[in-house]
């Protein structure tokens, strides 16, 4: 670098840190001390358990390579919220063809309640009121709480086909509920 000698010391930023505190031990420190406020947030911004639980491993999956476990606890915290960011993103794109990419910084979530009987006897209403396929699909999303991996497996189509079910069966559910049919 011009005007900084050789022997200065200088090896770049990469050894700044500008938020002090303690580190982890271990990746599965990080994980066990994140993954419920994590799955939290995304409970909170998609409204289903299995969606939020792909989207949960989806985080740590980004985040096992370039995050750094001596980073300080808040740097962890911060830089899985970036990366929950991106993840969501990247669902709300592939889903609704927008990205919603707001997460509060001081956001702090109660586990999801369960479902309430009157809630799982109207869902299971309109579940009977669409074609097969549709219904299906549905109920191993989100009443079994299958992943859309295991969902297709158990239907035995692709995982993009699974998807492509899924998006269609919300579509018409939603469109069945909001006309009073079903």
């Amino acid at each position: 670098m011009a005007g900084r000698p050789e022997s200065s010391g200088f090896t770049g930023a990469r050894e700044l840190r500008l938020v002090g505190g303690d580190t982890y031990p271990d990746w599965e420190s990080i994980y066990r001390d994140n993954a419920v406020w994590l799955y939290a947030l995304m409970f909170g911004k998609v409204g289903n358990r299995p969606d939020a639980e792909d989207l949960t491993a989806e985080v740590f999956t980004a985040a096992l390579k370039p995050l750094r476990v001596s980073a300080s606890v808040p740097e962890v915290r911060a830089y899985l919220r970036a990366t929950a960011r991106t993840v969501l993103a990247g669902y709300w794109r592939d889903r609704m063809g927008r990205e919603i990419t707001t997460i509060d910084e001081d956001f702090v979530a109660d586990p999801p309640p369960e479902p309430q009987e009157a809630d799982t006897e109207a869902a299971r209403q309109l579940l009977e009121g669409l074609p097969e396929r549709y219904r299906r699909i549905l109920e191993l999303r989100f009443l079994q709480g299958l992943s859309v991996r295991d969902a297709a497996a158990e239907l035995d189509v692709s995982i993009a086909n699974a998807k492509v079910l899924q998006h269609r069966a919300l579509q018409l559910a939603a469109q069945r509920d909001a006309g009073g049919a079903r």
